[in-house]
């Protein structure tokens, strides 16, 4: 045992440092242990080949010992095939992520096999027509194994692995060992154990040369470290890429800001899930890199949560904001609207402060009646320009809104220290999304310093909607994409969500009601609810063919922009308006005046 253990050591201490094991033949070794060895190794190696041929002789030995001790098993067996089939019918698509050709097959394969068993339990094994039916059988279905994609690639990555230590030696990682690998849907994962000094940063320094020695393509290989040991890594090789389409959003994922929202789905099929509870967030990246469609997918789930009120600032006069007006209890447009929204909000938060400092409490803890308040920004940079004084007030609230769970979510393409102000915005943002970018400085200036030397490297991004997340749930860069929500789909979220908003809680509003007592909360023009709808309509009716634009309607009606559009969404349901395009609206034909 000692001899037996000190060998099986210096195998492992070899194979640490990239040396693989021989076996040398001498004159004294016997031809019995030395031809047994062999074909044990070679049957190993082919493993992958002759799994139909091990099923066959697995199939034959269990018909055998059902014919032999229990042949009544025969109809049982029967039926378990039966329902074992329509599971891997119908469940091997989401279970077994299994494409229908291999559902089909796998399928195939249990009835086969289940009814050989089956009657030859009941009329033996090697009886006519049984041994002939196997050997067809075995054959037919062999075939499409042999020549099986994901066998052949399992193959494949077998001999190109088995080059490891030739292939570290190349890339600068000597010494450091392939400790297991698979193969999925979309390529291949390899775990790597590193030699001792070598560290995963070491290797994400090095991939370019990792996928020139594999025989990738560019951008195909994916280095992450291993939470529980430093000197360990996985390499993922995309072969296929799970991203390459769009995937569309199927609703919110939460209706209370306590619970994880669902932003998008990893390369690996699990779901991108961060809570914005209490915390900032940051969306960074270039014009059409996705920034307003993972500011969709947020406003989606944040209108559906009970306990959370959300207000807008769209300084680019509301085209991305504004379909959601209907759920938002504010929305600025302006300069001074934008300034006017961050005071109240900052008002909100000493109130909120000031309450929980005397019943000694430490968090604002969000329900329907007490909902949290969120701000979502588009476009930040903007405010340096237009709305400096917005600036100092978000500066503010960045600082100390987590507690009175008053929270900023801006969206930027380059969050520089001049675009956001000189502030401290930016250094409080836990939730950090970096769509693409062109240049590697801008990782480190929305994901942080040295975030692109530690593998986060989101200027190699290649498509809209493709994103990394830094959060204290996310530390390790993992790309992803988000859901798309297209036009209609923001109609139709905006509409069902537009009757179920809460309202500001009594602390909030008499923390309004004391920044400016003298100041009207209300629109000097605001008319009676009738007098409103009747000028909504005359303005719809006197429309022009290309509609009559939102900032006009607000002024005919006096409504608040909330108001206006929830009643323009009835108005479309009862077919009594339509949209010409966005933010343009007239009357149906049916009910325009001539």
């Amino acid at each position: 045992m000692r001899a037996r253990h000190l060998s099986r050591s210096q195998v492992r201490r070899m194979r640490r440092y990239g040396v693989e094991p021989m076996l040398m033949i001498d004159a004294n070794m016997q031809f019995g242990p030395l031809a047994i060895t062999l074909v044990i190794s070679w049957l190993w190696r082919r493993r992958s080949e002759l799994g139909p041929l091990l099923i066959s002789g697995l199939t034959v030995l269990t018909g055998a010992t059902v014919h032999v001790t229990r042949p009544e098993w025969a109809q049982p067996i029967i039926v378990s095939t039966g329902v074992a089939v329509a599971l891997v019918a119908m469940l091997g698509g989401t279970a077994l992520r299994l494409r229908v050709s291999e559902r089909v097959y796998a399928a195939l394969t249990v009835a086969c096999v289940g009814s050989w068993v089956a009657f030859a339990g009941a009329y033996g094994p090697f009886n006519p027509p049984m041994p002939a039916l196997l050997a067809a059988g075995t054959l037919l279905l062999a075939l499409p194994w042999w020549v099986h994609r994901r066998r052949r690639t399992r193959v494949r990555v077998e001999r190109t692995l088995a080059a490891w230590p030739e292939i570290s030696h190349a890339i600068g990682l000597t010494g450091s060992r392939v400790q297991s690998a698979f193969v999925d849907l979309w390529g291949y994962r390899a775990r790597i154990g590193l030699a001792r000094g070598q560290t995963v940063e070491h290797a994400m320094g090095r991939i370019p040369e990792i996928e020139s020695a594999l025989g990738t393509r560019r951008g195909a290989v994916r280095v992450q470290p291993i939470p529980e040991r430093a000197n360990r890594m996985e390499i993922r090789v995309i072969e296929t890429d799970p991203h390459a389409d769009a995937i569309g959003w199927t609703g919110p994922s939460v209706t209370s800001i306590n619970d994880p929202i669902e932003l998008g789905v990893f390369e690996d099929g699990t779901p991108v899930r961060v809570s914005f509870l209490r915390r900032h967030g940051l969306f960074g990246g270039v014009s059409g890199s996705g920034k307003s469609g993972g500011q969709n997918v947020l406003l989606g789930n944040l209108t559906a949560c009970a306990d959370t009120i959300v207000w807008g600032v769209d300084l680019k006069r509301g085209m991305e904001l504004l379909p959601w007006a209907s759920c938002l209890d504010r929305i600025a447009t302006t300069p001074r609207e934008a300034e006017a929204l961050f005071r109240d909000a900052v008002a909100i938060l000493d109130g909120r402060a000031e309450m929980l400092a005397m019943q000694g409490l430490r968090v604002w803890e969000p329900t329907p009646d007490a909902p949290a308040l969120v701000i979502v920004t588009d476009e930040y940079a903007e405010l340096s320009d237009e709305a400096p004084i917005a600036l100092a007030h978000a500066d503010s609230i960045a600082r100390r809104g987590r507690a009175p769970a008053v929270q900023l979510v801006i969206a930027t393409q380059r969050p520089s220290q001049k675009t956001m102000g000189n502030s401290a915005v930016r250094s409080q943002m836990d939730i950090r999304v970096s769509y693409r970018v062109r240049e590697r400085r801008d990782v480190d200036l929305i994901l942080g310093q040295g975030m692109h030397k530690a593998g986060w490297h989101a200027d190699k991004l290649d498509a809209p909607g493709k994103f990394l997340i830094s959060s204290p749930e996310h530390d390790i860069p993992r790309r992803a994409r988000g859901y798309l929500l297209e036009d209609d789909t923001v109609q139709r979220a905006a509409q069902r969500h537009a009757d179920r908003r809460p309202a500001l809680d009594e602390i909030s509003r008499q923390a309004l009601d004391n920044v400016h007592p003298d100041e009207p909360r209300e629109p000097p023009n605001r008319k009676s609810a009738h007098d409103a709808d009747a000028a909504l309509l005359a303005a719809l009716h006197d429309a022009p063919d290309e509609g009559i634009g939102l900032a006009d309607l607000l002024s005919a009606t006096g409504m608040s922009r909330a108001t206006l559009y929830r009643r323009l969404a009835q108005l479309e349901d009862e077919g009594r308006a339509r949209q010409t395009r966005r933010g343009r609206w007239r009357a149906t034909d049916s009910h325009h005046n001539p």
